[in-house]
């Protein structure tokens, strides 16, 4: 390759404000302070971690004495605490209203160097309790560093509701079949491809139950990858048209498997924060009229990183498939002899529309739309449209990277008979809190953008059905 493109190492880690960490408590002991509901709650916890739980309160609640009468490994002590009774607990939680009950419980923790939780008492806290997913053995934990609770729990109702409880027999399948898959005679890499099909397997069958049927054929799958020449492989994701929100669950999967991602100048950075942290992103933007990436380099490092072993991901603006120049990328990795897979996006001609809030077809008088680029790879303006098909009333015509040949697009199509009056918009940056929408007809649209100054992607969008609301 004559120029290597710009490389980007993962950014350090930004501010945090805790460390998120998990702590394995079974066979450990715990002491809990208090009486009320919210130190029943933290007894709960604790117990369901398989710590042998002490819990000191002189005035216990029926919830508390329920909790205890259930749980084998829970302990009852009628009586406030006493610096003795943290020695050697591994941790300690509290939940009390009583100001010198909460002073002494930190003292005692001090003194026997036990970390130490106070419910809504942060500044007394060595460690913040977050909102809880519980689909054990995946366990996901949702803080705000104890800056809004409420706001944690609205979080993870979001994710309880993303994670169905049927995760929780894929995550102890996992657990189960982990030492069989590290005894299988599998390399590193061929372990890694049978947990990535193994994941694939779990979003996509989300409501079964795994059996022992599934790991043997992930198994042989993974076998048979292992012994093909190459174990690199290549994902082409479509990122949507900016909105970080509009990537599909499947594009994101991608993105935190993956060991390296290619990714163009028009794919924001938040949908880049989706790539696991230890990914390796390299940017190969390729701009109009801008100096750019050759799309020859962008394949041959494909297939480099591919042969390497790599898990690639090609993240592309839009939809990888339209105007992407997918179809090399695509030619240049089979005949290397490697897999690859296409994740579709969201295409930026429907975010333009969503943006008007209109629709793209009407049933009675538009049943077409078309995809047409307005520039050809030297920048040129094409000169091999079929005219007649472009100027029809009964289509709608989507313009991508279209602003600076604009002027000659209108000009070609009212030529050939398009109505003067026909609806016609720009929308710059689709789907973007940056989103503008400049309308017009095919007629009026050029002059009104040249007024502007345009500085995001663009797309045009042209016909009937644009107006029918």
């Amino acid at each position: 390759m004559t120029r290597k493109p710009d490389e980007i190492s993962s950014d350090l880690m930004q501010p945090l404000e805790a460390l998120p960490v998990f702590y394995p408590l079974a066979g450990k002991r715990v002491v809990v302070i208090g009486g009320g509901e919210g130190a029943a709650w933290k007894v709960d916890l604790a117990a369901a971690s398989g710590a042998r739980v002490d819990v000191y309160a002189a005035d216990p609640s029926d919830k508390l004495r329920e909790i205890v009468a259930v749980r084998q490994n829970v302990t009852l002590h009628e009586r406030a605490a006493g610096p003795a009774d943290f020695e050697g607990a591994a941790l300690a939680l509290g939940s009390t209203f009583d100001d010198a009950e909460a002073d002494a419980a930190r003292k005692s923790a001090d003194a026997a160097h036990v970390p130490l939780n106070l419910a809504d008492r942060p500044a007394m806290s060595d460690f913040i309790m977050g909102a809880i997913v519980n689909r054990s053995p995946l366990v996901i934990g949702v803080s705000t560093g104890g800056a809004s609770p409420v706001f944690a729990q609205a979080v993870r109702g979001r994710i309880e509701a993303l994670v169905p409880s049927s995760f929780s027999a894929w995550a102890k399948a996992a657990q189960e079949w982990r030492p069989q898959i590290l005894s299988s005679g599998l390399d590193f890499l061929a372990r890694r491809d049978f947990w990535r099909r193994f994941t694939r397997l779990a979003f996509r069958d989300v409501e079964r139950q795994p059996t022992t049927r599934d790991c043997d054929a992930l198994l042989a799958q993974a076998r048979e990858a292992g012994d093909a020449a190459a174990h690199g492989r290549v994902t082409l994701v479509g990122a949507g048209p900016g909105d970080p929100e509009l990537i599909t669950l499947k594009g994101m999967r991608a993105l935190a498997g993956a060991d390296v991602v290619l990714f163009d100048d028009l794919v924001p950075a938040g949908i880049l924060d989706f790539a696991r942290r230890e990914a390796t992103r390299i940017n190969v933007g390729k701009r109009g009229y801008k100096p750019s990436v050759r799309q020859e380099e962008i394949t041959a490092l494909l297939v480099e990183l591919a042969r390497a072993g790599k898990n690639v991901v090609r993240l592309k603006g839009g939809d990888p498939l339209i105007f992407g120049r997918a179809n090399e990328e695509i030619a240049a990795l089979r005949a290397a002899g490697f897999e690859i897979e296409i994740v579709p996006g969201v295409t930026a001609a429907f975010a333009g529309a969503a943006a008007l809030g209109a629709s793209l077809t009407s049933r009675e008088t538009v049943r077409r739309v078309q995809f047409i680029t307005a520039h050809t790879k030297d920048g040129e303006f094409p000169e091999d449209f079929d005219w007649g098909a472009l100027a029809d009333r009964r289509a709608t015509t989507a313009v991508y990277m279209g602003n600076r040949t604009l002027p000659e697009l209108s000009r070609r199509l009212l030529e050939e008979g398009m109505a003067h009056d026909t609806p016609a918009f720009l929308i710059e940056r689709a789907s973007t809190p940056d989103e503008r929408i400049i309308k017009g007809t095919i007629s009026d649209l050029p002059e009104k953008v040249a007024r502007e100054a345009i500085v995001g992607p663009v797309m045009v969008l042209i016909g009937w059905a644009l107006l029918e609301k």
